[in-house]
């Protein structure tokens, strides 16, 4: 490694008999490098520096002509011949760091004005505020601690999330629930139309049964105890899960010529330097396909170099030309997703059928109905 930054000299020799020059450069120990023949009265050769004054010394006839320099030598005419767009990097370097570790924003995401506004108030307190330098995560964390156990009673949950120059704070209020409200009686009612497939009930009378049809508000377990179908004995607050069979008619759209941008969910925040029409991220990861989000951080109008932040999120690009059945086949299946996507973990497609299709100029319409397993579960309160 020293070796590599040693000050070297690329010399080309012309004369007459160049064996003889090389001979007497050997015969004085003078470390020849690199030895390269151009032909029988020209040579390259590389040496130390430290020998080049005594190359000239012994040159006499022979032309000697400086090509180029190596090692600790080049660095240093580098820096000269380019140090004024040095010392621009070097403070724009600087400002750079400056930038990326400072907060130029702050959010807090509630619909709560009131929530907001403490929150915002707390975290000024604590030294978050806009353009001042970033808080390591310990920091954030003591003083996340420090709100919550201040607040209790209104603040639930607190995150505070450093995004590039931003900080992210999410917060949830904690609610008081009015424990006279939580024991009040109520029973378990349809919330659509369905046949019912599943009754699981720990409090409240059962009255209907598995594979009955109900409509939305019927009762399904009672909060209400009943003596002979006539006499109200008591009130309980039903607890339980009503899952039904509930039906759907979808129409959605298909195009003969489909092209989406899909985003993969892969998102990141890196810095990027702009050098004529080139770009170099800083970054290990590249998306090949992505939509970029960029802010200027430094740049000039006479340089043709700049700094910038980039938010990318990866996409995914589908692009299709298809024909009717294709299209038909693809409707079906968005229309599948789309229904899927509504379920949760616990509800599913009992089946599906294809009913009907149409044809436009520019794709297919497609209409199906599905039978899905779905919570139906409802509650009324009984004054």
């Amino acid at each position: 490694m020293i070796d590599k930054l040693r000050s070297k000299i690329a010399l080309k020799v012309s004369g007459r008999n160049i064996n003889r020059f090389i001979k007497r450069l050997t015969t004085k120990k003078i470390n020849i490098l690199s030895l390269q023949y151009i032909n029988k009265n020209e040579a390259k050769l590389i040496i130390y520096k430290d020998d080049y004054d005594a190359v000239l010394k012994m040159k006499s006839i022979y032309e000697i002509l400086e090509e180029d320099v190596y090692g600790y030598l080049k660095i240093q005419r580098t820096f000269r011949l380019n140090k004024h767009l040095i010392l621009f990097l070097l403070i724009g370097l600087g400002v750079f760091l400056i930038l990326i570790n400072t907060i130029f924003n702050i959010e807090v995401v509630h619909s709560n004005k009131e929530l907001r506004q403490l929150v915002e108030d707390e975290l000024k307190q604590n030294g978050i505020s806009k353009y001042h330098f970033k808080k390591s995560y310990q920091e954030l964390e003591t003083i996340k601690e420090k709100i919550l156990n201040k607040h209790p009673d209104k603040i639930e949950w607190l995150e505070i999330e450093t995004v590039g120059t931003k900080y992210v704070v999410r917060v949830e209020e904690r609610e008081i629930i009015n424990k006279k409200e939580l024991n009040m009686p109520r029973s378990l009612v349809a919330k659509k139309d369905a046949v019912i497939k599943k009754i699981t009930a720990s409090q409240g009378d059962i009255v209907k049964e598995t594979d009955e049809y109900v409509k939305k508000g019927e009762v399904i377990v009672n909060g209400e105890v009943i003596l002979d179908e006539e006499k109200t004995m008591g009130k309980v607050r039903a607890q339980g899960k009503v899952y039904g069979e509930v039906w759907y008619v979808i129409k959605t759209n298909y195009p003969f010529v489909y092209y989406e941008e899909k985003e993969t969910g892969e998102k990141q925040e890196i810095y990027n330097i702009k050098f004529l029409n080139k770009n170099i991220e800083l970054s290990l990861k590249h998306f090949k396909n992505k939509k970029i989000d960029e802010t200027n951080i430094l740049s000039h109008p006479l340089l043709p170099i700049k700094f910038v932040h980039q938010k990318q999120k990866e996409v995914k690009v589908i692009s299709d030309i298809l024909t009717f059945d294709e299209a038909i086949i693809k409707a079906k299946e968005h229309a599948i997703d789309k229904v899927k996507k509504s379920l949760n973990k616990d509800e599913y497609i009992i089946r599906s059928k294809y009913l009907k299709s149409k044809v436009h100029d520019d794709g297919v319409e497609v209409e199906m109905f599905f039978a899905v397993y779905e919570d139906i579960t409802s509650y009324k309160t009984i004054k």
